[in-house]
């Protein structure tokens, strides 16, 4: 063990090259990779140089070098969605990431500045418990506040690591206790442990603690609990280049109807569709020639009434769709929407999406932007409104609905209706932008959801990966990547409201500041 502590040494030696180096190693703990014994390390060295670092200023210049490096490498998916647009050139992408990780880094220079200034440390000081926690304090609020500020960005939580294989939580169990940032903080507190043992040569208790931790993520979840709502989700793998093709529309449309005939005629089922699955518009009402761009038939009507001969008596369509906002007439904006219809046709509630994404569905500053060539990725040729919030809809037979759609499932404590807790929360997406790293990082979140709420999760998207989440965060069945395919399922019954469900992000912000405040009392000991 001897020459570990010395090679650390020697990392400690040169800290901004080591935080970039440990940022980057860093974000293999995520998935697709999910080397979550590697993130640990990463972070173990973070605390150590901060600890080491002159003053507060030079330990938050290593935490934003630590961030660049991590989020860089953690959201290069991001470079792949400009490569299906034409707007702007496919390069950009590559130096777009970057250029959000320079922001995203802001937060953990923020926790390690504030850390070092709080908890002291110095040239060659050694890693001890006050760092420990104030740093995970301040982890767990830089990343409620990177969740929140500016609409937030809240991708790849550090406590997503915790996360154990699709048939069991792992660590990530007591989310429903914690909440997704003091889960954050609990692995960094957990890193923070492992480097003091190290250095300390305490390695029985290492080996303890090394033991219980790895013990936790492998446990099992336990038995399942049956559901008696049958569901049947469907993927149609449809290609990102084809989806607003209009030649391809009426082909795709038979694609994904044939996925879904009802194989029990007169069966009470909920059928699911994906975001972006369906061209049709749906409400009544737009002028003519907004129906004649995106309809075989040109009428709403006639477009309800195919949808409910496909999906069959007893059961209920819920699909992603696209709505317009007019201005006399003429469509000033559009919502991103999941609507919900029977097999006769009618349309039985709407949910519009609120968390919308930057440079996605609008532009923002576009009065600066716009004039310097940027665009949205999403054609079209108006911007899309945002609606008001989670929202559980009542569908009688089949269950109340929470929605959620895409990126609006990885924003912590703002999934569900806090007047009205749904039974299941339905989650269309179109991952088909984000090559291979992002749909694995969009179902671990959608996973993470399920525990910290204690509520099912029904993913359904284009391309992969579609499952049927338990409130466990357990994946019962799931559709890879890439496969045209369809689930058929009984949605797993609710928990009960957990602990994070009844107080939202109150309670990791109170654990945050409960860890500094802790972390304080054991510096003024320590200087007694």
């Amino acid at each position: 063990m001897g020459p570990v502590i010395e090679g650390l040494r020697q990392w400690r030696d040169r800290p901004r090259l080591s935080a970039l180096v440990f940022g980057a190693v860093s974000a293999l703990a995520f998935q697709p990779l999910a080397l979550w014994p590697l993130g640990l390390l990463a972070m173990a060295m973070l605390i150590a140089l901060i600890a080491a670092a002159r003053s507060w200023r030079d330990a938050a210049v290593l935490g934003w070098l630590f961030g660049l490096a991590h989020f860089t490498l953690g959201n290069s998916w991001i470079a792949t969605a400009f490569t299906y647009q034409a707007e702007m050139p496919a390069w950009l992408g590559w130096l777009a990431v970057p250029l959000l990780a320079l922001y995203l880094a802001i937060y953990p220079a923020l926790a390690a500045g504030a850390a070092r200034a709080l908890a002291g440390g110095g040239a060659r000081a050694p890693i001890g418990w006050a760092m420990i926690l104030v740093f995970s304090g301040c982890w767990t609020i830089s990343e409620w506040l990177r969740g929140w500020l500016f609409s937030g960005f809240a991708w790849n939580p550090f406590g997503i690591i915790l996360l154990g294989g699709f048939d069991r939580p792992g660590l990530a169990a007591l989310s429903p206790w914690l909440g997704t940032y003091a889960l954050s903080g609990l692995a960094v507190m957990s890193a923070g442990i492992c480097a003091l043992l190290v250095v300390e040569r305490a390695f029985v208790p290492l080996g303890l603690v090394a033991g219980l931790f790895a013990a936790g993520m492998l446990a099992p979840a336990g038995p399942d609990s049956m559901g008696t709502l049958p569901v049947t989700l469907v993927q149609p793998n449809l290609r990102q280049d084809d989806l607003d093709v209009p030649a391809l529309f009426e082909e795709q449309f038979r694609h994904i109807a044939g996925l879904s005939l009802p194989h029990r005629p007169g069966q009470r089922r909920l059928v699911l569709w994906p975001e972006s699955g369906l061209p049709d518009y749906l409400h009544d009402g737009y002028p003519q020639r907004y129906y004649e761009q995106r309809t075989a038939f040109a009428d709403p009507v006639l477009a309800r009434k195919r949808l409910g001969r496909v999906i069959g008596p007893g059961a209920l369509l819920l699909t992603g769709a696209v709505d317009l906002e007019l201005e006399g007439a003429r469509a000033a904006g559009a919502r991103n929407a999941i609507t919900a219809i029977d097999s006769e046709g009618a349309i039985r509630g709407s949910y519009f999406k609120a968390h919308l994404v930057p440079y996605g569905e609008y532009l923002p500053l576009r009065w600066l932007l716009e004039p310097l060539g940027a665009s949205r990725l999403v054609g079209g040729s108006f911007e899309f409104w945002p609606g008001t919030g989670p929202r559980t809809i009542d569908l009688g037979p089949w269950g109340k609905a929470g929605m959620q759609i895409c990126y609006e499932i990885v924003f912590s404590g703002e999934v569900t209706d806090p007047g009205q807790r749904p039974d299941y929360i339905f989650n269309p997406s179109n991952d088909g932008w984000f090559g291979r790293w992002g749909p694995p990082q969009h179902l671990a979140q959608a996973r993470l959801r399920a525990v910290e709420e204690g509520l099912p999760v029904l993913r359904v998207t284009t391309t992969g990966i579609s499952a049927v989440i338990d409130g466990r965060g357990v994946m019962r069945q799931h559709i890879a990547q890439h496969r045209a395919a369809r689930i058929d399922a009984l949605v797993p019954p609710p928990l009960p409201p957990t602990l994070f469900a009844r107080l939202g992000n109150v309670l990791p912000v109170a654990l945050g500041l409960l860890a500094i405040g802790v972390g304080l009392v054991a510096r003024a000991r320590l200087r007694r």
